[in-house]
């Protein structure tokens, strides 16, 4: 009897183990940053929940800022939707583009908002308005931490993803490249500028 029909059921057998293995890695690296995306989901809901508040709680001092206000609501409506298209598909470079944008825009808005809220002292010093604008930040920690755990869970994925020899077999299952959820934060990294 030859030897080599065993030879080649062990080797068969290895191959097929092997691609098990990186089928199965591979699953669990994209759940893994799919549930960090629901972290993030999670925060950014919550975050949105407080817009309409902290937007009541000024309107009854800021009667002559309407137009803040209503931009304020329009870019949280925006940014939700963009939330839930991204929640539909985390990882996805246009929908993480889209919810980087919106976001974007809604803390443009909000910073407007807060920006006039220093001019009304009543309302800087309206206890709802001091305990929305706390809940506010402390969410914005949150969703940082989340979106940096989203991030990194994406950054495993793709490393695995795109290492050999997965990066063979990740086409042939079906394991597109997952984009990062970036927000656009310049005024945070530009130094501002001083003249005298």
């Amino acid at each position: 009897m030859s030897v080599w029909p065993i030879v080649g059921l062990v080797l068969l057998f290895a191959l097929g183990f092997s691609l098990m293995r990186i089928y199965n890695q591979l699953v669990k690296l994209k759940n893994r940053y799919k549930n960090a995306f629901a972290q993030i989901d999670v925060q950014l809901k919550r975050r949105y929940d407080l817009i309409p508040n902290l937007v009541e709680t000024a309107r009854a001092y800021m009667k002559h800022e309407r137009e803040t206000l209503e931009a304020v609501i329009a870019a949280r409506n925006q940014a939700y939707g963009a939330m839930q298209a991204a929640a539909a598909n985390p990882g996805q470079a246009a929908a993480m583009a889209g919810l980087a944008g919106a976001e974007g825009m809604l803390s443009g808005a909000l910073g407007k908002l807060f920006a006039l809220v220093e001019s009304y002292p009543d309302l800087k010093a309206n206890q709802n308005m001091m305990q929305l604008t706390e809940e506010m930040t402390s969410t914005e920690n949150k969703v940082a931490f989340a979106r940096q755990a989203f991030n990194d869970g994406v950054m495993h994925y793709n490393t695995y993803r795109e290492s050999f020899p997965q990066t063979v077999f990740a086409g042939m299952f079906g394991f597109g490249p997952a984009a990062l959820l970036e927000f656009e934060t310049r005024e945070f990294r530009e130094a501002p500028k001083v003249q005298f």
